[in-house]
């Protein structure tokens, strides 16, 4: 299934699609050094969230799908040279609601799930 939202994304900064099928996507994204927070290599949890939202948007796939809200926990921490793996699935749909459950892990590890309250609009947010 051909990716048609969020085409401009930096795959360095938000993420890269790995896979997407009708109702779900994976995305990846390695952690550099311009994400950290500190001069340990801790990475910023906004880098985490938006390589979550960008999976969420993925699974959705419409071109004109937005984020309406988020309900999310940040488990672990994440360092610098981590890839983090983000799996989207869409959990419910009604109209043009949809709510779409997200993981992150490194490796094994969970570091951040989230329910995504997603919404398809008729035009493109920014012509609304």
């Amino acid at each position: 299934m051909p990716q048609s939202t969020h085409l401009a994304i930096s795959p360095t900064l938000v993420g890269a699609l790995v896979t997407q099928t009708r109702e779900a996507a994976t995305a990846r994204l390695v952690a550099t050094r311009e994400m950290a927070a500190d001069e340990r290599g801790l990475v910023h949890g906004g880098f985490t969230f938006g390589l979550a939202d960008f999976a969420a948007m993925c699974a959705v796939n419409h071109p004109n799908v937005v984020l309406g809200s988020a309900a999310t926990k940040f488990l672990a921490p994440v360092r610098v040279g981590e890839e983090m793996l983000a799996r989207a699935t869409l959990a419910q749909e009604g109209g043009r609601k949809r709510l779409v459950d997200v993981t992150v892990r490194v490796g094994e590890r969970l570091v951040f799930s989230g329910e995504f309250t997603c919404f398809v609009l008729d035009e493109h947010v920014l012509d609304a």
